[in-house]
């Protein structure tokens, strides 16, 4: 029973913060003039908690164990990236977009291994996830190389990555994570 909790609990909190990832790039991509500082801070919380939620499914063991596969490590370095984000947002505010950049083009690598894995087990939507692994490694390459002009479509494109990664979460969170109740469980 304590596993198909934490296993809920995982993968709500992937649709969560997938849903909050999600926002931040619409608003960033509306909004690309917000302050650096807040941003800085908002993304050092998020990427904690998105941290914390990986760790938590990693360790949850869902059926499949696909969606999870790669997120001890991941989680890790989300967790100390957003750690260092908050602890020294000033500091960091020139990187803010590599930082980005290099978690964005590591987990849609990952998650693109995800979506081969899932083919193999037979997922029929195992595409959707490497389309849009596909799309967040590319995001997260440009941020990386940066070759854009002027503060403001460096933030538009911040705000496209986080939305990509959003939709990315999503995506592995519906189609991979299997939640199966047996009825021992659901009696016991």
């Amino acid at each position: 029973m304590r596993k198909l909790k934490t296993i809920k609990a995982a993968k709500l909190g992937y649709i969560v913060t997938s849903l909050v990832l999600c926002g931040m790039g619409v608003l960033l991509v509306v909004w690309p003039e917000l302050s650096a500082k807040v941003l800085c801070r908002a993304a050092g919380a998020l990427l904690l908690v998105c941290g914390v939620i990986k760790l938590i499914g990693y360790f949850s063991r869902d059926l499949y164990r696909l969606a999870f596969q790669f997120d001890l490590a991941f989680g890790l370095l989300s967790a100390v990236m957003g750690f260092l984000l908050l602890l020294d947002a000033e500091g960091v505010i020139w990187t803010l977009h590599v930082i980005i950049g290099v978690i964005a083009l590591a987990d849609g690598l990952f998650k693109l291994q995800t979506a081969f894995d899932a083919r193999r087990f037979g997922l029929e939507r195992w595409w959707m996830i490497a389309v849009t692994a596909l799309v967040s490694a590319l995001f997260g390459l440009l941020l990386v190389v940066d070759p854009f002009a002027g503060a403001a479509a460096l933030m538009t494109m911040m705000g496209l990555t986080f939305f990509a990664e959003g939709m990315l979460n999503l995506c592995v969170a519906l189609c991979a994570v299997k939640i199966i109740q047996n009825k021992k469980e659901e009696n016991g």
